[in-house]
């Protein structure tokens, strides 16, 4: 497996879930935030399904190199996301 050298945002594709498959799609494109720490302790911190970052080990993913118009059309992607699932949060809260 590669490992993180830099700290700029990265993507990885996740080829093991057999922990965690309610959280992680088997071949799915992640967003890898960068966390030294986490890739010191062997792990990788992932945007999953939830729309929330968590640490997940390292191996579980294949890190991928894509064009940088690429990676902007994603990351624009995964802000919209982040927000829809906040604003359906926020409403079903307030149907509480």
């Amino acid at each position: 497996m590669k490992t993180i050298k830099s700290l700029k945002a990265r993507f990885a594709i996740c080829v093991n879930n057999s922990e965690y498959p309610a959280s992680l799609e088997l071949h799915k494109i992640y967003r890898v935030i960068p966390d030294e720490d986490a890739r010191k302790d062997g792990d990788l911190r992932i945007v999953d399904e939830s729309g929330e970052d968590y640490l997940y080990p390292t191996d579980y993913f294949l890190l991928i190199d894509i064009p940088r118009g690429t990676a902007q059309s994603l990351n624009k992607s995964f802000a919209r996301a982040k927000r829809q699932i906040g604003a359906l949060r926020r409403s079903s809260t307030a149907r509480l």
